[in-house]
């Protein structure tokens, strides 16, 4: 083992000075601690027993990176091994396989990604590049002492996860009513765990089996596991999902997959009776929803496709990934642009139709006489927008009261200077009976 082998020491009984007189206790007991000291000496000269000075750790690192493990051991230089001239050694192992892999500074292993690397004092570091799935295992540092001494430590390869495209559902397209069923299958190491998000942000509707007896669908932000199943879809349904893996190691990946809910046009026309004034731009509006996307357009009531020109302006405006909003504006409506419009959808389910008529409006007269002043408005008398009381038929709706300053009524009155005779005059009066009198 190269550790100092003591001689056999005499006993208290046989020990003798040259003379062959016994010797007594005291010197035997100080002969004893004489050869320890010379004992220990001696062995520290020729170098004490290697020892681990840290322990090995285990090590988890992500595949495709780098793996380092580090042993320290003291006391390696001047330890010689039993029956070898050369002093001892440390060698890395694979305690799995038991495969040794470096001994001192030299692979001994086939295997280009390993390294060995020795400080010139009491550091040996194992050194694994771009490590793979089948690094994984217990590693060992040992020292050829003997007996042997070794310490171990795991190395753990992690695998970020990864979608399998090929047993994950992609978009897909059901009709309003129906059900779906999206499958998103990932691997790694540790397994992923796979959920399902909305990518709008949405609720997703869980409605369970048909033979339950729940009423209310759930409405969740999130659902786990490798399979997605939605019943009765509703067009509000329609939209990306999100499927998820993690596992912990980054990076986290995701899929996204289209939900497409078909259904024949639907079309709701907010003002139905239109009125505006000749010579004015008037807006006729249709909302439709439709899946898949459908084509739109404005015909006359006689059947008559409208075209986008100077006079009329055609438009449409994006609500939602199903509905739109169509938008017709008739630019100075003449008399001949008077009647009936229809907005008409359709895709390959169905049609629909809206329709709207446009009536002419009179506009809204205003006072000409700029002599009358506002205390000639009675204060009851509706006002327009823009001040000027609201008539109709082209003249005041209102009661006739006494304090209407403005209109005359019969009254008495002696001045001289009235011209005619008025109701309730005296001087035809005193005449007569002047006459009748003389």
């Amino acid at each position: 083992m190269g550790i100092w082998k003591l001689p056999d020491q005499p006993t208290a009984e046989s020990a003798t000075m040259g003379s062959g007189t016994p010797l007594s206790s005291v010197t035997v007991f100080l002969f004893e601690c004489a050869l320890l000291v010379f004992a220990q000496f001696f062995v520290g000269a020729s170098g004490y027993e290697p020892d681990f000075l840290y322990p090995l750790e285990n090590i988890t690192v992500a595949q495709g990176r780098d793996a380092t493990f580090t042993c320290v051991v003291n006391n390696l230089g001047g330890y010689r091994v039993s029956g070898d001239p050369a002093t001892a050694r440390v060698a890395w192992i694979k305690a799995d396989t038991k495969a040794i892999l470096a001994i001192h500074e030299h692979v001994i292993t086939n295997n280009a990604r390993l390294t060995v690397t020795h400080n010139d004092f009491n550091t040996w570091t194992l050194n694994i590049r771009s490590v793979r799935r089948e690094d994984r295992g217990q590693y060992m540092c040992q020292v050829n002492t003997d007996p042997m001494k070794m310490q171990t430590a795991y190395l753990e390869v992690v695998i970020p996860p990864d979608i399998i495209n090929e047993e994950t559902s992609g978009d897909l397209m059901v009709p309003e009513g129906g059900s779906a069923k999206l499958v998103c299958k990932a691997r790694g190491y540790p397994k992923p765990r796979i959920i399902w998000k909305r990518e709008d942000g949405g609720p997703i509707v869980s409605r369970g089996p048909a033979s339950t007896s729940k009423t209310k669908p759930d409405r969740v932000t999130m659902i786990d596991g490798e399979v997605l199943t939605l019943t009765k879809i509703t067009r509000s349904e329609m939209g990306a999902y999100l499927c998820i893996a993690a596992n912990g190691v980054p990076p986290t990946v995701s899929k996204r997959m289209n939900l497409h809910v078909h259904f024949h046009p639907l079309i709701q026309v907010p003002n139905q009776l239109v009125g505006a004034p000749i010579n004015t731009d008037v807006t006729l509006q249709c909302h439709v929803e439709a899946s898949p996307k459908a084509i739109n357009y404005w015909t006359k009531e006689s059947g008559d496709m409208i075209i986008s020109n100077d006079k009329y302006i055609m438009n449409e405006m994006q609500s939602s990934q199903y509905s739109v909003q169509m938008r017709l504006v008739v630019t100075r409506i003449e008399k001949s642009d008077l009647g009936g419009y229809k907005c008409i959808s359709k895709n390959s389910i169905g049609d629909a139709e809206g329709n709207i008529r446009l009536y002419e409006m009179e506009m809204q007269a205003k006072l000409d006489s700029s002599e009358e002043s506002d205390s000639a408005i009675p204060q009851h008398a509706a006002m327009d927008i823009d001040g000027v009381p609201e008539l109709h038929n082209n003249g005041y709706q209102r009661s006739l009261t006494e304090s209407d300053e403005d209109i005359p009524i019969a009254v008495t009155s002696s001045s001289p200077s009235s011209s005619g005779n008025r109701v309730g005059d005296p001087t035809p009066l005193v005449i007569l009976l002047l006459a009748i009198v003389f």
